[in-house]
């Protein structure tokens, strides 16, 4: 069994995103690593190029600009790392920039790597999440948020990344996947405020047009943790690759979780509520079908 890691970034330094220890999280685990570098500004190339590992092949690529509607030029950037895996892959290890996936979760993966190389049923594997949010202690529970997303892929012909890169198809049609019991620990949003303003503004750029931004994320505001709908204590343990980056960390998470928690409004709650007590998730977008 082969599989291969992939994954795009760019200016990972500047938008201070965990890419490399997003990296090291699943390189265990994997037989090469594919990044596509975007053309950064910033230091973010040399960081990549201190991962000591001769199963990383960094591609460079440029990103098009002129493309600011839906996030589609990550999904591009996304299928070119896809493109440059080795045919002899068997499976292709998705992760983003902002993602790490705890050591404990290896043995589980790589058991239904192993368990599922022969079964064609089974096109993908479907990831738990946990949105880490503010800070490093808090993870976000909101409908509006993914909880669940492909991750591992089958190296097949027609596999491409969908809209802006959140999801995969398979010549135009929802993967058939697996629930396997792993999580991904998305770390985009624990950050301090002023760096998530900036990642706000950097990301909106491959959305929205210049006056878009100006209008709905300008420099003065202050960023509004109610997105998150509830936030809860972490009580678990971060991946290993992770620990320097937290015992870093240089800010508190200033806000009333007890107020913030009760901004929610009553068909939210009603529906959270109706999802703590069965697991099911009503009205849920589901960019995949499970059929084990």
């Amino acid at each position: 069994m082969k599989v291969a890691g992939f994954t795009f970034i760019r200016n990972a330094v500047k938008n201070d995103y965990p890419v490399k220890e997003a990296i090291l999280s699943i390189l265990p685990l994997c037989d090469e690593f594919i990044v596509a570098h975007g053309n950064s500004d910033d230091e973010t190339l040399e960081l990549l190029q201190s991962i000591d590992s001769p199963k990383l092949k960094i591609i460079n690529t440029v990103w098009d600009e002129s493309k600011r509607e839906g996030g589609q030029v990550f999904a591009e950037e996304t299928d070119k790392a896809y493109r440059a895996i080795s045919a002899d892959a068997d499976w292709a290890f998705y992760i983003q920039g902002d993602e790490c996936v705890h050591e404990k979760y290896h043995p589980t993966i790589r058991d239904e790597m192993h368990k599922n190389l022969n079964d064609p049923e089974i096109e993908g594997l479907l990831f738990k999440y946990q949105h880490f949010y503010g800070s490093y202690d808090h993870y976000a529970v909101s409908r509006r948020w993914y909880r669940r997303e492909i991750r591992i892929l089958r190296h097949l012909p027609g596999v491409h990344s969908y809209r802006d890169a959140q999801g995969f198809r398979i010549d135009g049609r929802k993967i058939r996947v697996k629930l396997i019991d792993a999580w991904i620990y998305h770390y985009g949003w624990a950050k301090p405020p002023q760096n998530i303003l900036n990642k706000l503004r950097n990301f909106n750029r491959f959305y929205h047009d210049d006056q878009w931004i100006e209008t709905n994320v300008p420099v003065t505001t202050e960023f509004d943790y109610g997105n998150a709908d509830k936030l809860l204590p972490f009580t678990g343990t971060h991946p290993q690759v992770m620990q320097s980056r937290i015992a870093a960390t240089n800010w508190k998470l200033d806000v009333d979780i007890s107020k913030l928690n009760k901004k929610m409004s009553f068909r939210r709650r009603l529906l959270q509520a109706f999802e703590k007590l069965t697991g099911v998730r009503l009205f849920e977008y589901r960019n995949y079908r499970i059929v084990r």
